[in-house]
């Protein structure tokens, strides 16, 4: 059972695929989560969307009984890996209730590190399709044509979120939730800085290296 916490660039979601292959263990993402059951229109979605569409943060209350549900799922018996939740202390306290009571033990809570300056480089430079919504890179991934989608044709944009005011803004949104977390989990002895300024297998084998050593 393995959580990965990191701001937002710091590759927590291409990490958790790529361990999930590997270690054979499910990757929960919330957001993933949301989005599946809004797309269903089922009366979770429905009730998620409300937050959603007003621009507010969906309540801890609902998060909780949603990661709750997920987790007491068969795929989850030998692991799983927890991307975006939790991200408030008084999640990660209900996180701890909710394992204890499915007897699902935490063995590493794993903080993906990056520099601001390499978090707003890898962010701005994000260009999402506006028709299908595959997402490129000016540098790291670039379309055959500029401006264009390889897929589908459709037109590349740049997310407000993602032009570098915005971005030093959910920085610092994201140290003020999480710092708190970092904390509490380092007091437990379950945090492990990760250094994710190298190449993405690196740091995966560093990963996978640090979990094989909590076997031993």
């Amino acid at each position: 059972m393995l959580i990965l916490l990191g701001a937002p660039g710091a590759g927590k979601g291409t990490h958790a695929k790529r361990l999930s292959v590997l270690l054979g263990i499910p990757h929960i993402s919330t957001g993933d989560i949301f989005r599946e059951e809004m797309s269903k229109n089922s009366a979770l979605g429905l009730e998620v969307k409300r937050y959603v569409e007003k621009g507010e943060l969906v309540p801890d209350e609902l998060v909780n009984q949603i990661v709750r549900r997920r987790l007491s799922q068969e795929d989850c018996r030998n692991g799983f890996i927890l991307d975006g939740y939790p991200r408030t202390l008084q999640q990660a306290e209900a996180l701890d209730s909710i394992l204890k009571e499915l007897s699902l033990p935490l063995k590493k809570v794993v903080n993906l590190v990056v520099s601001e300056d390499d978090i707003i480089r890898r962010l701005s430079g994000r260009r999402i399709c506006r028709n299908c919504g595959a997402i490129f890179h000016i540098v790291n991934m670039p379309p055959k044509v500029e401006g264009v989608c390889d897929y589908c044709g459709g037109e590349l944009y740049q997310r407000e979120d993602d032009k570098p005011e915005a971005i030093r803004h959910r920085l610092a949104v994201y140290h003020q939730q999480t710092e708190p977390l970092i904390r509490y989990y380092k007091d437990k002895g379950l945090l492990v800085d990760v250094n994710c300024e190298v190449p993405l297998e690196q740091s995966v084998a560093e990963i996978m290296k640090l979990l094989k050593d909590d076997k031993n």
